[in-house]
Protein backbone atom coordinates (compact mmCIF):
# COMPACT_ATOMS: atom_id res chain seq x y z
CA UNK A 1 0.00 0.00 0.00
CA UNK A 2 2.80 2.00 1.20
CA UNK A 3 4.41 1.68 -2.21
CA UNK A 4 1.59 2.08 -4.56
CA UNK A 5 0.99 5.55 -2.99
CA UNK A 6 4.26 6.31 -3.27
CA UNK A 7 4.00 6.09 -6.53
CA UNK A 8 0.99 7.68 -7.37
CA UNK A 9 2.13 10.53 -5.29
CA UNK A 10 5.39 10.94 -8.14
CA UNK A 11 3.08 10.01 -10.72
CA UNK A 12 0.99 13.39 -9.75
CA UNK A 13 4.09 15.51 -8.94
CA UNK A 14 5.50 14.48 -12.18
CA UNK A 15 1.98 15.66 -13.85
CA UNK A 16 1.94 19.01 -12.02
CA UNK A 17 5.79 19.59 -12.94
CA UNK A 18 4.96 18.92 -16.45
CA UNK A 19 1.69 20.85 -16.40
CA UNK A 20 3.90 23.86 -14.82
CA UNK A 21 6.56 23.33 -17.46
CA UNK A 22 4.14 24.01 -20.21
CA UNK A 23 2.61 26.65 -18.90
CA UNK A 24 5.83 28.34 -18.77
CA UNK A 25 6.73 27.44 -22.05
CA UNK A 26 3.41 28.53 -23.86
CA UNK A 27 3.69 32.13 -21.83
CA UNK A 28 7.69 32.16 -23.40
CA UNK A 29 6.45 31.54 -26.55
CA UNK A 30 3.68 34.32 -26.15
CA UNK A 31 5.98 37.13 -24.65
CA UNK A 32 8.91 36.77 -27.40
CA UNK A 33 6.42 36.41 -30.25
CA UNK A 34 4.29 39.40 -29.07
CA UNK A 35 7.58 41.27 -27.90
CA UNK A 36 8.81 40.54 -31.75
CA UNK A 37 5.89 42.11 -33.34
CA UNK A 38 5.56 45.05 -31.39
CA UNK A 39 9.97 46.26 -31.87
CA UNK A 40 9.31 45.09 -35.46
CA UNK A 41 6.07 47.21 -36.16
CA UNK A 42 8.16 50.04 -34.39
CA UNK A 43 11.03 49.56 -36.82
CA UNK A 44 9.07 49.62 -39.59
CA UNK A 45 6.68 52.58 -39.06
CA UNK A 46 8.87 54.96 -37.33
CA UNK A 47 10.46 58.04 -38.99
CA UNK A 48 13.44 57.46 -37.53
CA UNK A 49 14.16 54.03 -38.41
CA UNK A 50 13.00 52.17 -41.71
CA UNK A 51 10.74 55.41 -42.22
CA UNK A 52 7.48 53.26 -43.86
CA UNK A 53 4.80 55.50 -41.90
CA UNK A 54 1.55 53.48 -43.39
CA UNK A 55 0.19 51.66 -40.39
CA UNK A 56 -3.08 50.58 -42.56
CA UNK A 57 -1.03 49.44 -45.39
CA UNK A 58 1.18 47.31 -42.95
CA UNK A 59 -2.25 45.70 -41.00
CA UNK A 60 -3.42 44.70 -44.34
CA UNK A 61 -0.82 43.08 -45.79
CA UNK A 62 -0.85 40.99 -41.90
CA UNK A 63 -4.49 40.17 -42.50
CA UNK A 64 -4.04 38.94 -45.82
CA UNK A 65 -1.00 36.64 -45.29
CA UNK A 66 -3.18 35.33 -42.37
CA UNK A 67 -6.49 35.26 -44.29
CA UNK A 68 -3.88 33.31 -47.40
CA UNK A 69 -2.75 30.40 -44.68
CA UNK A 70 -6.16 30.29 -43.16
CA UNK A 71 -7.89 29.48 -46.30
CA UNK A 72 -5.13 27.00 -47.35
CA UNK A 73 -5.12 25.12 -44.41
CA UNK A 74 -9.17 25.06 -43.97
CA UNK A 75 -10.10 24.69 -47.78
CA UNK A 76 -6.94 23.75 -49.69
CA UNK A 77 -5.20 21.57 -47.43
CA UNK A 78 -8.46 20.55 -45.35
CA UNK A 79 -6.28 20.21 -42.40
CA UNK A 80 -8.69 22.18 -40.29
CA UNK A 81 -12.06 21.98 -40.45
CA UNK A 82 -14.48 25.03 -40.56
CA UNK A 83 -17.48 24.86 -38.16
CA UNK A 84 -21.04 25.32 -39.20
CA UNK A 85 -21.72 29.13 -39.34
CA UNK A 86 -24.90 30.25 -40.38
CA UNK A 87 -24.73 33.36 -42.80
CA UNK A 88 -26.90 35.45 -39.92
CA UNK A 89 -24.22 34.41 -37.10
CA UNK A 90 -21.56 35.66 -39.21
CA UNK A 91 -23.02 39.25 -40.28
CA UNK A 92 -24.14 39.91 -36.51
CA UNK A 93 -21.58 38.14 -34.45
CA UNK A 94 -18.27 37.98 -36.75
CA UNK A 95 -18.75 40.73 -38.60
CA UNK A 96 -18.46 43.20 -35.93
CA UNK A 97 -15.58 41.41 -34.01
CA UNK A 98 -13.55 41.86 -37.26
CA UNK A 99 -14.92 45.89 -37.84
CA UNK A 100 -13.61 46.24 -33.99
CA UNK A 101 -10.57 44.40 -34.82
CA UNK A 102 -9.11 46.44 -37.66
CA UNK A 103 -10.03 49.84 -36.00
CA UNK A 104 -7.87 48.52 -33.00
CA UNK A 105 -5.03 47.12 -34.76
CA UNK A 106 -5.05 50.65 -37.40
CA UNK A 107 -5.20 52.81 -34.59
CA UNK A 108 -2.32 50.86 -32.46
CA UNK A 109 -0.08 50.64 -34.70
CA UNK A 110 -0.58 54.02 -36.01
CA UNK A 111 0.40 54.98 -32.14
CA UNK A 112 4.17 53.89 -32.88
CA UNK A 113 4.59 56.67 -35.54
CA UNK A 114 4.24 59.03 -32.75
CA UNK A 115 5.06 57.46 -29.29
CA UNK A 116 7.72 55.21 -27.67
CA UNK A 117 7.47 51.46 -27.35
CA UNK A 118 7.66 52.42 -23.27
CA UNK A 119 4.71 54.69 -23.15
CA UNK A 120 2.49 52.39 -25.15
CA UNK A 121 3.01 49.66 -22.98
CA UNK A 122 2.06 51.82 -20.19
CA UNK A 123 -1.06 53.51 -21.80
CA UNK A 124 -2.14 49.81 -22.96
CA UNK A 125 -2.36 49.28 -18.57
CA UNK A 126 -5.63 51.23 -19.60
CA UNK A 127 -7.20 47.64 -20.68
CA UNK A 128 -8.73 46.26 -17.70
CA UNK A 129 -10.35 49.38 -16.92
CA UNK A 130 -11.79 49.72 -20.36
CA UNK A 131 -12.97 46.32 -20.56
CA UNK A 132 -14.53 46.31 -16.70
CA UNK A 133 -16.46 49.58 -17.84
CA UNK A 134 -17.75 48.25 -21.08
CA UNK A 135 -18.66 45.66 -19.55
CA UNK A 136 -20.68 47.05 -16.29
CA UNK A 137 -22.40 49.24 -19.41
CA UNK A 138 -23.51 46.45 -21.50
CA UNK A 139 -24.13 44.43 -17.96
CA UNK A 140 -21.94 41.84 -18.03
CA UNK A 141 -19.82 42.70 -15.80
CA UNK A 142 -21.42 43.46 -12.03
CA UNK A 143 -21.10 46.91 -10.55
CA UNK A 144 -18.70 47.00 -7.17
CA UNK A 145 -17.50 50.19 -5.63
CA UNK A 146 -13.91 48.34 -5.10
CA UNK A 147 -13.52 47.37 -8.33
CA UNK A 148 -14.16 50.59 -9.58
CA UNK A 149 -12.06 52.46 -7.09
CA UNK A 150 -9.27 49.62 -8.03
CA UNK A 151 -10.17 51.34 -11.58
CA UNK A 152 -9.58 54.93 -11.15
CA UNK A 153 -6.31 53.82 -9.45
CA UNK A 154 -4.81 51.99 -12.50
CA UNK A 155 -6.43 55.44 -14.44
CA UNK A 156 -4.45 57.87 -11.85
CA UNK A 157 -0.95 56.07 -12.15
CA UNK A 158 -1.29 55.98 -16.06
CA UNK A 159 -2.03 59.67 -16.21
CA UNK A 160 1.33 60.31 -13.97
CA UNK A 161 2.69 58.44 -16.34
CA UNK A 162 1.86 60.32 -19.23
CA UNK A 163 2.44 63.53 -17.34
CA UNK A 164 6.04 62.61 -17.28
CA UNK A 165 6.32 61.53 -20.42
CA UNK A 166 9.22 63.43 -22.16
CA UNK A 167 7.73 62.57 -25.59
CA UNK A 168 3.96 63.62 -25.14
CA UNK A 169 2.44 63.91 -28.32
CA UNK A 170 -1.89 64.51 -27.88
CA UNK A 171 -2.45 62.53 -31.21
CA UNK A 172 -0.58 59.48 -30.45
CA UNK A 173 -2.42 59.64 -27.27
CA UNK A 174 -5.70 60.04 -28.64
CA UNK A 175 -4.84 56.99 -31.02
CA UNK A 176 -3.83 54.51 -28.55
CA UNK A 177 -6.90 55.41 -26.30
CA UNK A 178 -9.28 54.68 -29.38
CA UNK A 179 -7.01 51.01 -29.57
CA UNK A 180 -7.46 49.79 -25.99
CA UNK A 181 -11.33 51.46 -26.27
CA UNK A 182 -11.76 49.42 -30.00
CA UNK A 183 -10.05 46.25 -28.55
CA UNK A 184 -11.95 46.27 -24.81
CA UNK A 185 -15.44 46.69 -26.94
CA UNK A 186 -14.10 43.65 -29.23
CA UNK A 187 -13.66 41.48 -26.17
CA UNK A 188 -16.75 42.37 -24.38
CA UNK A 189 -18.72 41.33 -27.64
CA UNK A 190 -16.48 38.34 -28.36
CA UNK A 191 -18.24 36.67 -24.61
CA UNK A 192 -21.10 38.53 -25.98
CA UNK A 193 -21.67 37.29 -29.30
CA UNK A 194 -19.94 33.99 -29.57
CA UNK A 195 -19.53 32.29 -26.17
CA UNK A 196 -23.44 32.74 -24.87
CA UNK A 197 -23.73 31.13 -28.77
CA UNK A 198 -21.75 28.50 -28.13
CA UNK A 199 -19.37 29.14 -30.97
CA UNK A 200 -15.48 28.12 -30.29
CA UNK A 201 -12.98 29.13 -32.81
CA UNK A 202 -9.65 27.86 -32.56
CA UNK A 203 -6.31 29.83 -33.81
CA UNK A 204 -6.65 28.80 -37.76
CA UNK A 205 -10.84 29.11 -37.84
CA UNK A 206 -10.73 32.15 -36.46
CA UNK A 207 -8.31 33.68 -38.61
CA UNK A 208 -10.46 32.31 -41.55
CA UNK A 209 -13.60 33.92 -40.25
CA UNK A 210 -12.16 37.07 -39.05
CA UNK A 211 -9.02 38.14 -40.89
CA UNK A 212 -10.70 38.67 -44.24
CA UNK A 213 -13.37 40.57 -42.82
CA UNK A 214 -10.71 42.78 -41.10
CA UNK A 215 -9.03 43.43 -44.73
CA UNK A 216 -12.34 44.60 -46.20
CA UNK A 217 -12.86 47.14 -43.36
CA UNK A 218 -9.40 47.91 -43.76
CA UNK A 219 -9.62 48.84 -47.70
CA UNK A 220 -11.95 51.95 -47.08
CA UNK A 221 -9.63 53.71 -45.34
CA UNK A 222 -6.84 53.05 -46.88
CA UNK A 223 -8.19 53.75 -49.93
CA UNK A 224 -8.94 57.49 -49.36
CA UNK A 225 -6.15 57.79 -46.82
CA UNK A 226 -2.62 55.85 -47.75
CA UNK A 227 -3.12 55.16 -51.38
CA UNK A 228 -2.72 58.24 -52.52
CA UNK A 229 0.39 58.83 -50.91
CA UNK A 230 2.00 55.58 -51.98
CA UNK A 231 0.76 55.65 -55.37
CA UNK A 232 2.68 58.97 -55.06
CA UNK A 233 5.95 57.33 -54.38
CA UNK A 234 6.50 55.29 -56.77
CA UNK A 235 9.92 54.79 -56.15
CA UNK A 236 9.19 52.82 -52.78
CA UNK A 237 9.64 49.09 -53.40
CA UNK A 238 7.98 46.25 -51.15
CA UNK A 239 11.20 44.90 -49.30
CA UNK A 240 9.96 41.21 -49.16
CA UNK A 241 11.92 39.86 -46.75
CA UNK A 242 11.19 42.88 -44.05
CA UNK A 243 7.43 42.55 -44.70
CA UNK A 244 7.68 38.57 -44.67
CA UNK A 245 9.02 37.80 -41.83
CA UNK A 246 6.85 40.77 -40.44
CA UNK A 247 3.70 38.53 -41.62
CA UNK A 248 4.98 35.54 -40.47
CA UNK A 249 5.32 36.80 -36.88
CA UNK A 250 2.15 38.68 -36.37
CA UNK A 251 0.29 34.93 -37.62
CA UNK A 252 2.81 33.09 -35.18
CA UNK A 253 2.11 35.73 -32.30
CA UNK A 254 -1.58 34.73 -33.16
CA UNK A 255 -1.39 31.44 -32.64
CA UNK A 256 0.57 31.51 -29.85
CA UNK A 257 -2.74 34.23 -28.23
CA UNK A 258 -4.90 31.21 -28.67
CA UNK A 259 -2.46 28.58 -27.22
CA UNK A 260 -1.95 30.34 -24.53
CA UNK A 261 -5.29 30.70 -23.71
CA UNK A 262 -6.66 27.42 -24.72
CA UNK A 263 -3.64 25.36 -22.31
CA UNK A 264 -3.91 28.00 -19.61
CA UNK A 265 -6.02 31.28 -19.25
CA UNK A 266 -6.77 34.26 -19.97
CA UNK A 267 -5.65 35.46 -17.01
CA UNK A 268 -2.25 33.77 -17.28
CA UNK A 269 -2.16 35.81 -19.94
CA UNK A 270 -3.00 39.08 -18.10
CA UNK A 271 -0.35 38.44 -16.15
CA UNK A 272 1.89 37.59 -18.49
CA UNK A 273 1.30 40.41 -20.63
CA UNK A 274 2.37 42.27 -17.54
CA UNK A 275 5.89 40.94 -17.42
CA UNK A 276 6.49 41.70 -21.64
CA UNK A 277 4.99 44.94 -20.28
CA UNK A 278 8.12 45.50 -18.27
CA UNK A 279 10.53 44.12 -20.24
CA UNK A 280 9.54 46.21 -23.31
CA UNK A 281 9.90 49.26 -21.12
CA UNK A 282 13.43 48.01 -20.25
CA UNK A 283 13.96 47.02 -23.88
CA UNK A 284 12.82 50.80 -25.26
CA UNK A 285 15.47 52.36 -22.44
CA UNK A 286 18.48 50.55 -22.92
CA UNK A 287 18.24 49.68 -26.61
CA UNK A 288 15.87 52.10 -28.67
CA UNK A 289 17.35 54.77 -26.12
CA UNK A 290 13.91 55.94 -25.44
CA UNK A 291 13.69 58.44 -23.04
CA UNK A 292 12.23 57.04 -19.42
CA UNK A 293 11.54 59.86 -16.82
CA UNK A 294 11.13 58.61 -12.79
CA UNK A 295 7.64 59.89 -13.51
CA UNK A 296 6.77 57.83 -16.26
CA UNK A 297 7.90 55.03 -14.16
CA UNK A 298 6.05 56.29 -10.70
CA UNK A 299 2.85 56.93 -12.74
CA UNK A 300 3.14 53.17 -14.33
CA UNK A 301 4.01 51.16 -11.00
CA UNK A 302 1.00 52.82 -9.30
CA UNK A 303 -0.78 51.79 -12.47
CA UNK A 304 1.05 47.79 -11.99
CA UNK A 305 0.24 47.27 -8.54
CA UNK A 306 -3.87 48.05 -9.55
CA UNK A 307 -3.76 45.83 -12.39
CA UNK A 308 -1.84 43.60 -9.94
CA UNK A 309 -4.58 43.36 -7.62
CA UNK A 310 -7.25 43.21 -10.21
CA UNK A 311 -5.68 39.92 -11.36
CA UNK A 312 -5.50 38.69 -8.52
CA UNK A 313 -9.41 39.49 -7.44
CA UNK A 314 -10.13 37.99 -10.76
CA UNK A 315 -8.06 34.62 -9.83
CA UNK A 316 -9.98 34.46 -6.25
CA UNK A 317 -13.20 34.97 -7.97
CA UNK A 318 -12.40 31.85 -10.46
CA UNK A 319 -11.27 29.81 -7.59
CA UNK A 320 -14.42 30.78 -5.70
CA UNK A 321 -16.56 29.29 -8.93
CA UNK A 322 -14.30 26.38 -9.21
CA UNK A 323 -15.29 25.64 -5.94
CA UNK A 324 -18.95 26.02 -5.99
CA UNK A 325 -18.46 24.17 -8.96
CA UNK A 326 -17.05 21.12 -7.27
CA UNK A 327 -19.38 20.99 -3.83
CA UNK A 328 -22.43 21.45 -6.34
CA UNK A 329 -22.48 18.04 -7.57
CA UNK A 330 -21.56 16.57 -3.71
CA UNK A 331 -24.88 18.74 -2.78
CA UNK A 332 -26.58 17.19 -5.26
CA UNK A 333 -25.71 13.57 -4.33
CA UNK A 334 -26.61 14.44 -0.47
CA UNK A 335 -30.04 15.73 -1.94
CA UNK A 336 -31.13 12.38 -3.74
CA UNK A 337 -29.60 10.43 -1.02
CA UNK A 338 -31.79 12.08 1.62
CA UNK A 339 -34.73 11.99 -0.87
CA UNK A 340 -34.25 8.06 -1.64
CA UNK A 341 -33.19 7.65 2.34
CA UNK A 342 -37.54 7.84 3.00
CA UNK A 343 -38.52 5.53 0.42
CA UNK A 344 -36.02 3.07 1.33
CA UNK A 345 -37.42 3.02 4.89
CA UNK A 346 -41.16 2.92 3.62
CA UNK A 347 -40.18 -0.17 1.49
CA UNK A 348 -38.80 -1.70 4.74
CA UNK A 349 -42.23 -0.70 6.80
CA UNK A 350 -44.23 -2.29 4.05
CA UNK A 351 -41.97 -6.20 4.63
CA UNK A 352 -40.68 -5.50 0.68
CA UNK A 353 -37.27 -7.23 0.47
CA UNK A 354 -34.31 -4.29 -0.03
CA UNK A 355 -31.44 -7.24 -0.04
CA UNK A 356 -29.53 -4.59 -3.00
CA UNK A 357 -29.77 -2.16 -0.13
Amino acid sequence: MGMGSGKGGASVNDNVLKKIVLSYTYVSIWIFLSFSVIVFNKYILDRKMYNWPFPISLTMIHMAFCSFLAVLLVRVLKLVEPIGMTREVYLSSVVPIGALYSLSLWFSNSAYIYLSVSFIQMLKALMPVAVYSIGVSLKKETFRSNTMANMIGISVGVAIAAYGEAKFDSWGVLLQLGAVAFEATRLVLIQILLTSKGITLNPITSLYYVAPCCLLFLTVPWLFVEFPVLKESSTFHLDYFIFGTNSVCAFALNLAVFLLIGKTSALTMNVAGVVKDWLLIAFSWSIIKDTVTPVNLLGYGLAFLGVCYYNHSKLQALKLKEAQKKSAPADEEAGLLMEQRPERDGENLTGKSDAHA
